[in-house]
């Protein structure tokens, strides 16, 4: 399937915070988004999720405008996984997961027992079926972010959007998190991953997409995109990329930050 922005400038108010973004999505892709803070990620996400009303532009799933589908037609296709929640409701892991079955049921009805399997089948897909029974709130932060991982995928979605998937994990479970979005690529899902590492998009992307000051500064491949001087203009500071050549392992990017 194939996920395309058309032109889109969207904001809140008479605020105009994207202008003319242009993208295209496609299955089995990974698109990292390098933005600084206050550039319009959040708002990027919520145009492709449906949450704003464009004031220019388009977003087509397989040339179709979402612009008037219901809420639960657009959730049975994108999933969202934001950063890794703080929730002070003990429910159990399960019940996390089958939140995500909420787009095929009505405003009354519970969930089947065909819902159960589909969240279990999803944490299986994540080997954390072991969480089952364990109450969210008691769990690591890792562990928490594959949870919010399965009960997107049991929205049986085909495009995932995540929002700084790795934000306050260690680094084990960055590894862990990210290690789980590749795979993911490779059952067919598209995925827009936002990040503030440049590295990630080297490790685990396809394409990368740069926003600066609301519009696209540049996009494409990663070895193409993320050079030392974009990084510069992205964010304000020195960086270097340096390649990386361990023993045994495929060559590849890093990103250090310049000390002179």
């Amino acid at each position: 399937m194939k996920l395309e922005l058309k032109g889109v400038s969207c904001g809140y108010g008479g605020r105009t915070v994207l202008r003319d973004i242009s993208l295209t999505l496609q299955s089995g892709e990974v698109l990292c988004l390098l933005a600084p803070n206050g550039a319009g990620k959040t708002t990027l996400f919520k145009a492709i999720l449906g949450l704003l009303r464009l004031q220019t532009g388009r977003v087509l799933i397989d040339g179709a405008d979402i612009r008037n589908w219901p809420r639960a037609q657009i959730a049975r296709l994108i999933g969202y996984i934001p950063q890794a929640q703080h929730s002070t409701v003990p429910f159990q892991v399960l019940d996390v997961v089958v939140m995500g079955r909420t787009a095929y049921l009505g405003p009354l009805a519970s969930p089947s027992s065909q819902d159960l399997a589909i969240a279990r089948n999803a944490m299986s897909m994540l080997h954390i079926e072991y969480l089952a029974d364990r109450v969210y709130t008691e769990i690591s932060g890792g562990e928490k972010q594959l949870v919010l991982i399965a009960r997107a995928l049991a929205q049986q979605p085909r495009f995932l959007v995540m929002d700084e998937p790795t934000a306050s994990l260690d680094f084990g479970n960055q590894l862990l998190v990210l290690s789980k979005v590749r795979q993911l690529a490779k059952m067919d899902l598209a995925i827009v991953m936002a990040s503030h590492f440049p590295d990630h998009a080297f490790l685990y992307s396809t394409r990368v997409l740069m926003l600066k000051d609301g519009c696209v500064y540049s996009q494409g491949l990663p070895d193409e995109t993320v050079t030392e001087a974009s990084l510069r203009d992205l964010y304000g500071v020195g960086i270097r990329v340096v390649n990386a050549d361990v023993d045994g392992e495929r060559p590849f990017k890093v990103c250090v930050p310049r000390t002179t």
